[in-house]
């Protein structure tokens, strides 16, 4: 592909990043993620694989570097391991790096065709280890498939990354044995603070964990030694102790990380938002259907230059979540 103008928004950053949620809908029903009963979109109203593949060669051409699919759950799309297989072809051709995140439920059966796909590295979420407690905070998973999905990702030589969301009353007293998991497993681990999208089932403010707290403990107990590496994310990294594990630290509510922001996200129909935290958003959907590839990329300029300087994450009682879309919406 010839090479484009780079993005580059108002602010001086240099957009490398692009997270594509291939589907909004999930197969779990995470408590601090969705409502029980949720409104997904028809499927008529989905980009199309062919038209992913195209908005996502246009973000590589223009200096995208790094592509993460997402969800919703994207192993509950029948086509998802096409788009990889398509957009795989790019990796040392412009794209460094194409990697998913999952909740790891159906992992077990797809590890090995995302692995030649070209996939070398996923995350997965997981809140916690335990039966009981994870079918509570899914509201009705199985963890141990979850479990069998991680083992074949690491056999056919995935590396796994754990994302984890600190949750006060649930899953605290989880994070210290996770983390001692993920040394023995070879695993790098992610906390995250829990983010105010969407209308959920339950007040946040109750299950608001900051990572300042849940670090000051973990430092009691592990050897936590700064480290440099980026992966391109919001994270804050730490090597434990003598392992080759990475605690990374995701804080947008108590750390915030916006000053160093490179990426944009693809929703599922098609909007690109600049910005998880805002509103704004530019639909390249329309563009390309109307007016091809000069269409969609004029909406892709369109969107980079709206992209704000922060997010306006809070957590307060009572308070409105910052903006009424799911994260399944707009990819975790």
């Amino acid at each position: 592909m010839a090479s484009q103008p780079a993005l580059i928004d108002r602010h001086g950053r240099t957009i490398s990043y692009l997270r594509v949620s291939v589907t909004d809908r999930c197969d779990l029903r995470c408590r601090y993620c969705m409502a029980e009963q949720m409104t997904f979109l028809p499927k008529s109203a989905l980009l199309g694989l062919e038209e992913i593949a195209i908005v996502a060669e246009r973000f590589i051409a223009r200096g995208v570097t790094k592509i993460r699919l997402s969800g919703g759950e994207p192993l509950v799309r029948r086509d998802v391991i096409d788009l990889a297989r398509r957009l795989g072809r790019h990796i040392g051709h412009g794209l460094d790096e194409l990697t998913m995140t999952t909740n790891g439920t159906r992992l077990a059966d797809h590890a090995g065709a995302l692995h030649d796909a070209g996939v070398r590295r996923i995350n997965v979420s997981l809140d916690s280890r335990d039966p009981d407690r994870f079918r509570y905070i899914t509201r009705h998973g199985d963890v141990a498939r979850v479990l069998d999905g991680i083992a074949a990702a690491k056999t056919v030589g995935l590396a796994v990354k754990i994302n984890m969301v600190a949750l006060r009353g649930l899953n605290a007293q989880e994070i210290a044995p996770m983390l001692a998991w993920c040394v023995e497993q070879g695993h790098d681990l992610s906390l995250i603070e829990t983010m105010p999208l969407g209308a959920i089932d339950e007040d946040r403010t109750d299950r608001f964990l900051p990572l300042t707290d849940v670090f000051a403990e973990l430092s009691e107990t592990f050897d936590l030694t700064r480290d440099t590496h980026s992966s391109g994310g919001p994270a804050r990294y730490w090597l434990v102790g003598a392992s080759r594990t990475r605690l990374g630290l995701i804080s947008p509510l108590t750390a915030n990380f916006c000053d160093g922001c490179n990426r944009v996200r693809l929703t599922t129909e098609g909007h690109l938002y600049s910005c998880l935290g805002h509103d704004d958003r530019v639909d390249l959907k329309a563009a390309l259907r109307s007016g091809g590839v000069a269409g969609l990329d004029a909406a892709i300029d369109e969107a980079i230059a709206i992209k704000p300087a922060r997010h306006n994450f809070r957590i307060a009682a009572g308070a409105a979540p910052a903006v009424a879309r799911h994260m399944s919406v707009t990819g975790g």
